[in-house]
């Protein structure tokens, strides 16, 4: 599948919020399991996933957690997960945080799922937005018991730039009132 794909599956759950809460809610209730284990979440999934995907395909299991996690905090925005993160540290002046942070730069395959659906109820009390797209690639590399060592290296050093990035990031004294605030209309700013 393609990147045009991968778009059109992130679509279909920004319309999810509009449209369907109980889905919502089937697809937070996913992350309660393994990614792609809880059957009521296949009629929302399933339709976007390759034919040629095994169940444990690490493409598979990235939407699955991407649905949660987008179910658990609907709220999008074009920075990374991590950069979020690192906004909500700055924001929060808590360096407690970034323990979490760097908890999921050591996650194993099978570990990283809690550490995403922490840092995303993190995010979500604060409504900072991510960008689920860009998770859903970044996770087709972390949930991929058989990737590289070099690949999940070059990921953990791109989600600590951006991370570390936002964190010593300041907003310029002339940026008006909402700058960088959530890409989804709807969402609440900060």
């Amino acid at each position: 599948m393609t990147r045009d794909a991968d778009r059109t599956f992130i679509d279909h759950l920004m319309q999810l919020k509009d449209r369907d809460r109980g889905a919502l809610a089937a697809l937070r209730h996913s992350l309660s399991f393994s990614p792609g284990d809880y059957p009521r979440a296949f009629p929302h999934v399933e339709r976007y996933v390759g034919k040629d995907w095994h169940a444990n395909d690490a493409r598979r299991l990235a939407r699955y957690a991407v649905a949660g996690l987008y179910a658990l905090h609907p709220v999008t925005h074009s920075r990374s997960l991590a950069a979020a993160l690192g906004q909500l540290v700055r924001n929060k002046e808590r360096p407690s945080l970034e323990f979490r942070f760097l908890a999921l730069l050591e996650a194993d395959a099978d570990a990283v799922m809690a550490h995403l659906r922490q840092v995303v109820g993190l995010l979500a009390a604060d409504g900072i937005g991510y960008d689920p797209a860009g998770l859903l690639a970044d996770l087709c590399i972390a949930l991929n018991e058989r990737a590289s060592p070099d690949a999940r290296n070059h990921l953990r050093r791109q989600w600590a730039r951006d991370f570390y990035s936002a964190l010593q990031a300041e907003a310029p004294a002339d940026s008006p009132p909402g700058a960088g605030a959530p890409t989804d209309a709807s969402a609440t700013v900060q």
